[in-house]
């Protein structure tokens, strides 16, 4: 049976860990209020531009702009893999990362064996693939601090290169998209080539990011020249689409690790309660046992 200082110091530790919990709660949850108000900005002028490039794609030839051009020249593919840059957040990194290695085993296999190329946003990405030997194209940490454009269109730039690239015929976005506070979901999704509309997207309920339905049958008149408009609205169309997706993840880590540090609150709490609880009957027993031996030497005398 442990002493009462030991149960005591144990008491002290769980307390100090509930009022860190507690604090990083408040923190979460104030962050999430302004990268909430971040993302609910950005969301519709990404998707809008994503559903305009969309119905593009679909009405343009392949040679009118490299970007648009879906016959691949490679089997291989780069995925861009959005994590934090610190855990304590549930399941947060994990689901992304378990979403990703799904993701390379369930590409074709490419003649060199090396099927997916990374390009890995986040420390906790980071470290999770370059362990296991993944071909790692780009890599950037502690962005989450203070998203800027420049950090999108570094990302967007280093995709549209390793596009355009002999041995990269697509690249892909994998991260946490926030839903609510008590939800975030896995998202995959193709950045490049521009995803071209099907004639059953209208019909089937998919989503505004892959099938716009309103607007399906626009046809663009181009001024001046398509193709000088193309060379600059696309890249600019790609970094749109990365930066969605890096606020759509610091929202869902906020979200994530406010929930999570509110359940640790909680056990914080509850152990408390049930070392308090132990500790009493400790004490009790001790008591009890020091009067049982007071009397008993009183009566052997």
């Amino acid at each position: 049976m442990p002493s009462l200082i030991d149960i005591r110091r144990r008491v002290r530790a769980v307390k100090s860990t509930e009022q860190i919990t507690k604090a990083m709660k408040m923190v979460s949850s104030s962050k999430l209020r302004r990268a909430q108000e971040r993302i609910l900005k950005s969301r519709p002028y990404a998707k809008d531009m994503l559903r305009v490039f969309n119905n593009l794609a679909t009405r343009t030839e392949n040679a009118t702009h490299p970007l648009l051009n879906d016959d691949p020249l490679s089997a291989r593919t780069l995925l861009i893999v959005i994590t934090a840059d610190r855990g304590l957040a549930g399941s947060f990194n994990a689901n992304v990362a378990k979403a990703a290695l799904q993701f390379t085993i369930d590409q074709p296999k490419s003649p060199d064996g090396k099927d997916v190329a990374m390009a890995l946003v986040g420390r906790k990405g980071r470290d999770f693939f370059m362990r296991r030997g993944f071909d790692v194209r780009y890599e950037e940490v502690g962005l989450f601090q203070n998203i800027k454009w420049a950090h999108a269109q570094a990302i967007a730039q280093t995709a549209i290169k390793e596009f355009l690239g002999p041995d990269i015929s697509s690249v892909y976005l994998v991260y946490n998209e926030f839903k609510s506070v008590i939800a975030q979901r896995v998202v995959i999704e193709k950045l490049l080539p521009i995803p071209r509309l099907r004639p059953e997207d209208t019909d089937s309920g998919a989503s505004a990011r892959q099938a716009p339905s309103a607007t399906a049958a626009v046809d663009y008149l181009f001024e001046p020249d398509p193709q000088q408009l193309l060379d600059t609205l696309l890249p600019l169309h790609v970094a749109v689409q990365v930066q969605r997706a890096l606020l759509e993840s610091a929202a869902a880590e906020h979200a994530a690790r406010m929930q999570s540090m509110d359940s640790a609150t909680r056990n914080a709490k509850e152990m408390v309660e049930r070392l308090t609880l132990y500790m009493n009957k400790v004490r009790q027993a001790a008591i009890t046992r020091e009067i049982i031996e007071v009397v008993s030497g009183a009566q052997a005398t």
